[in-house]
This record gives structure tokens, sequence and C-alpha cells, in this order.
């Protein structure tokens, strides 16, 4: 059988380089035999092999080998690549490659190229190799990838600003808001995103808000003012709203904060020295702050059916000097609880967990103090065996979504039918539990704290753990690892060394300085997924005491725990 070039070769050969050269991609073609039968010009952009490697006749395997001596090979970046590849094996691998039947891939070609190669092997068993350069759209995709993280981070530094934020496109429409700004109006992001101010504030002040952002857009000129506004709760925001305008011509923003100015704009007309107010709160001067937002709608924050059941108990009880303990582990019902049982006149504190609820009891009751009420969390550890066991002050059980107004309603009915405690300023007891809390001696609420990013590495950790009957928590990255430190005190730490946001060695210093306060020490083991011996002299300059090689197993952990925490592995293997 005859491979040799039929009649009109030459105008197809032609044929097939004004194809290249229009289409902007290199081809190759190979015969059954493995010898070139093809070869654009355009192939030497990409692999600057001598120009007799792309003459009919050459073998595949001659030209392979020419790539590979130049040192620009798909996939590899030679001068950063610690894996040297055998000439030979690589050539191995590609010839493999060529006669597959289909093989699409998108490879690194030194250091700033990116080829999408197509290879086919068709039934008469021509070979056929197209490459095109994709390295405008591969960096326009990590460019976007990296606009998008940008993005996500904007957002987390928005949302842990305690000031509300808000920003707005050039039809004044929402299109950012902090957390702290959805909180003022008691909205999810969803709810306010993408809607005006005349959605959500009166027309009046929906219209004095635009006018000052249409201004900010026009003029460029940032705009300040003092305002008040009444969140939800129907608690008082004082605050000095500035407004900018950022971004391109033709695509500008407004940008307000609202900086809380509350601590200065009021003050409670107390004693000296901080105690409770004899006077209530004290407003410097009313006339600057302008109205603003007041989003406090009393029948939806009250139980009416409720109020009018408690009514003749709230007009001759008085609230000043009653003494409440909230119990929960949840720190926005805390949050939400105690500031409403404060802002009606009661002393409130909170307690999170039985531990701590138990040093007050006993610092209560060393200092002769007694409660009035006790709001127990339905969702609080052990609750049922506080409720009977507390009996020193009635226990009323409360949800974490029930209205704060009947809440106050049945702490008042509660206290109505029995005789009432002497005043008592919060500060008098409230102290006392903080300095019992302070003296307690750490224990570790966990056995092992886990931090790792990868979700499939969690879920393996996890599930190695359960089964050896360990209590642990996973961090997701080094930042909330030593926050979890901090709160929980483990007795072990598992360290992935590459992690988001604070890197695992970063996150192990944190925890050696932060231990040279607390006296204590925590055995750290790194979690890596090399063993170069540039990550153990860091991890061992980082203070970590060992290290564990992934993909971890239940005998590695098992031998981990029996050296750093023996009675626990004994219990989990008796």
């Amino acid at each position: 059988m005859n491979d040799g070039a039929p009649n009109g070769a030459d105008i197809n050969r032609i044929i097939l380089e004004s194809s290249c050269d229009a289409l902007g991609f290199a081809m190759l073609v190979c015969g059954r035999d493995d010898t070139i039968l093809f070869a654009s010009r355009t192939m030497l952009q990409y692999f600057p092999v001598p120009a007799e490697m792309l003459l009919p006749g050459t073998r595949l395997r001659d030209f392979l080998g020419a790539v590979y001596d130049t040192g620009v090979r798909p996939g590899t970046v030679p001068e950063n690549s610690r894996r040297r590849t055998n000439r030979e094996d690589w050539i191995a691998e590609h010839m493999a490659l060529h006669w597959r039947e289909r093989y699409e891939n998108v490879e690194r070609s030194g250091r700033t190229r990116w080829v999408s190669m197509r290879k086919r092997r068709l039934s008469s068993g021509i070979g056929i190799l197209s490459i095109t350069d994709v390295s405008d759209q591969r960096k326009r995709d990590e460019q976007l990838q990296t606009d998008l993280e940008r993005v996500e981070l904007t957002e987390e530094i928005l949302d842990a600003q305690p000031n509300p934020i808000c920003v707005k496109d050039r039809n004044l429409n929402y299109i950012a808001v902090n957390k702290a700004f959805c909180l003022i109006h008691d909205l999810s992001q969803e709810a306010i995103l993408g809607r005006s101010a005349w959605d959500l504030v009166e027309s009046d002040l929906a219209e004095r808000f635009e006018q000052s952002d249409r201004r900010v857009l026009e003029t460029g000129k940032p705009h300040s003012e003092a305002e008040h506004i009444v969140r939800a709760d129907g608690s008082d925001l004082w605050v000095l709203t500035r407004k900018y305008r950022v971004g391109m011509p033709g695509r500008h923003f407004v940008v307000s904060c609202m900086n809380d100015v509350t601590d200065i704009a009021g003050w409670y007309n107390g004693s000296e020295d901080g105690s409770a107010p004899s006077g209530g709160l004290q407003i410097n001067d009313y006339s600057i702050f302008a109205p603003a937002q007041n989003f406090y709608d009393p029948f939806r924050a009250l139980n009416v059916q409720q109020l009018v059941g408690a009514g003749s108990m709230i007009e001759t009880l008085p609230a000043r000097g009653l003494r409440v303990l909230l119990a929960t582990a949840d720190r926005l019902t805390e949050e939400r609880l105690v500031t409403r049982l404060r802002g009606s006149g009661l002393e409130a504190c909170a307690v999170r967990n039985v531990d701590e609820l138990t040093a007050f009891g006993r610092a209560s009751d060393s200092a002769g103090l007694k409660l009035d009420v006790l709001l127990l969390d339905g969702a609080f550890p052990d609750g049922e065996h506080i409720a009977t066991a507390w009996r020193n002050c009635p226990v009323v059980t409360v949800e974490a979504d029930q209205d704060a107004a009947a809440v106050l309603a049945e702490v008042f009915r509660v206290c109505a039918e029995r005789p009432q405690a002497s005043p008592l300023l919060q500060s008098d007891w409230s102290l006392s539990f903080e300095d019992e809390a302070a003296s307690a001696v750490p224990v570790s609420q966990v056995d092992v704290l886990v931090a790792e990013d990868n979700q499939i590495n969690q879920f393996v950790f996890t599930q190695i753990l359960e089964g050896l009957g360990v209590s642990h928590r996973i961090a997701a990255n080094g930042r909330e690892a030593v926050e979890l430190w901090h709160e929980l005190q483990p007795a072990l730490v598992l360290m992935d060394v590459s992690m988001p946001v604070m890197n695992g060695f970063e996150a192990a210093v944190a925890i050696r300085t932060a231990e040279k306060v607390k006296g204590v020490r925590t055995p750290i083991i790194a979690v890596t997924a090399q063993a170069l011996d540039i990550d153990l002299q860091q991890c061992k300059a980082s203070g970590m005491d060992d290290h564990i090689m992934k993909p971890v197993s239940p005998d590695m952990i098992e031998a981990v725990l029996r050296k750093f925490m023996p009675a626990k592995a004994m219990r989990t293997t008796g």
C-alpha cells in the first residue's frame, strides 16, 4: 500500500496552510506509521523546533523528541518544575496520547502561555493534532475569578463593619448593603437589593434622600448630615451619615456610611462610677439631628393580647430593680432580649452554658443576692434538669424567635405574683459573676480542634473522630481556628498547613503566643500534603509538635491520640 502524496497534494497543502493562518491555529497530520504527512508553519509559533522537523516523512517520535529538547513542553514549566520527566518517558506518554481516538486538554506551554490541544485518530489511522493559543481567554477567566474573590472579600469586609453601609447605582437602587444596614430595617439583604428608598421609607423622607443622592452623583461633592433613626426594634440610633460618589464616569455609585454617634449624642445621667442611670437618656442637642428612618412598628413589635392580660400588673409593678438572668447559647437571642429588658428598666445579663450558670449561682448565693426571674432558652443544654433544680427564683422558658415584648410581659406577670426583692444595681451582681468566671480554671470543651478548609477532608476527619468517640469542632481557616482555640480550649489541634485567611503556620504561632499569657500548652499536629524538608522545618519553627500526611486514616489519627492524649485513646479503644 502506498502512503505517498497523491496528485494535487501541493494544492491541498496550500489550502491547509491558508486555513491555519486564517483561523489562527496550528495543525499536524500524521499517518498510520506515525510519520508526518503535513505540519503547518504556525506550528513553529508554539514549538521552536528546527524547520526540517515539520517536513513530510519525519517520524512523530523525532518531532516529539525535538519538542522535549526545546524545553517548551505542554503541561510543564521547566524552570519551576520540581519533577524532571525522563525524555523517553515523556515521548512515550505523548505517543500514546496521539493514538487515542479523542483527546482534548488546555495545557500550560511556557511561563505565561496556555494552549488548547485537540487530538483525533480517524478510523483510517490518520492522526490530527490542532493547537490554539488560549492565553487571553485564560487570563480573562483568571481575572474573572480574581474579581469574584474580591467581591466576596469586599462583602465580608462590609458585613464586618459595625456601621450601616449601603451602595446605590445611578438609578438610586440599592446594589449592596451590609448586615448592620439590614438590621435597622429588620429585612434581609435579598429584600432590600434592587429596591429604592421609596420602597423602604415614607415618601417625604425618600424624596429628601433622593435629592442629596442626586446632588452627590451630579457634583461629586460629599454630603454629610446628622440623623436620628429608630430601628425596627424601637431602639434609637444617632448617626452622622456621609455620602460619597465612587466609580468611573458613566458608572458612578453613591456610597452612604452611617457612623454611629449615639455615645456622643446622648449619655445616661447617672453617677460618676457608671452605675445605674437615675435620669434616663439625655440628648445634648436634638436640633442637629434631622428625622430619618423610623422602622419601629408598635403593632408588629407588641403582642397586644398578652399585654392586655398583663396590663394591670404592668401599671402597678416597678420595673426598675427587677433582676433577670437569661440562659441561652444563641448570641442573637442574648443581644435581642437583654437589650429589650434593659431598655425597659430591668437589670439583665446572660450566661451561655451550664458552667457559667453554675458559677453565677455560686457567686450570687455567696453574695446573698437573689434573682427575680431566670429566662431559660428552650434549646439550652440540659434545660429540663435546670428548670427542675433551680429553686431560688421562677423559671420562664423562652424560644429563640419569641417576641421580646411577650417575654417582657411574662416577666412582669411572674414577678407580680411574688414579693419583690429590694432594688439592686446591675453592676453589683454582674461583676460578681464576672470575677467568679474569671477565676475558674479553663476546661477543654472539645477533645480535638480540626483546622481544615477542604470540605471533603472535613468530612473525612468528622467520620474518623466520630468513629473513635472523640468530640471535635471544625475550623474552615486559620483565623477561625485561633478563635475557636480561645473559646473551646481543645486538648489537641490538627492543623492543616495550607488554608485561606491565615495559614496553619501563622495560626500555630498565634496560639503559641496566646499560650504564654494563659500558661498552658496545647499539642498542635501539622497536617500536610507533602513532607518536604522545608515544610517540616517550618512546622517546627512555628511551634508544632508533630506532623501527619494526607490522606489521613483512622490508624493515623488513633496513633496521634495515643501519643498526645493517652487517656482519651484508652477510652476510645477500650
